[in-house]
């Protein structure tokens, strides 16, 4: 039976303090990737250049990073208890997770990479 007067211990967990600025940092990387990706999708659509041969493969190109950092959202969303499916419970499964989503930004980040030096080049077209 508790002590009148006691006060309970509020316990704080280093891994799940951890983990939530871990998937803070992966938030605000994919937040980046996903404006950067956007802005340069727009870039190629308003300048005309998304109907040429180098525009196309460079849309595709973006498309391809842009379903990469879908699955990003949804395993930051497993991670963080907000997705379908259950958030892993050993830390191995949490790193496997982690080594995933590394990948797949690293894997973006080189196809953004490839289109930069032709959007960049591009300058949107003078409305009529």
């Amino acid at each position: 039976m508790p002590r009148r007067g006691a006060k309970t211990a509020e316990v704080f967990s280093f891994a799940e303090a951890r983990l939530a600025r871990r998937l803070s940092t992966y938030r605000q990387r994919l937040d980046t990737v996903l404006r950067s990706n956007r802005k340069a999708i727009g870039t190629l659509y308003t300048t005309g250049s998304l109907f040429t041969k180098v525009g196309t493969r460079a849309g595709r190109d973006l498309l391809t990073a842009h379903e990469h950092l879908l699955r990003v959202v949804a395993l930051l969303d497993q991670l963080g208890h907000a997705g379908d499916v259950p958030a892993p419970t050993s830390a191995k499964e949490v790193e496997a997770i982690f080594t995933e989503l590394d990948t797949l930004l690293t894997r973006t980040g080189e196809l953004t990479e490839q289109t930069q030096e032709l959007v960049a080049d591009l300058k949107p077209k003078p409305e009529r």
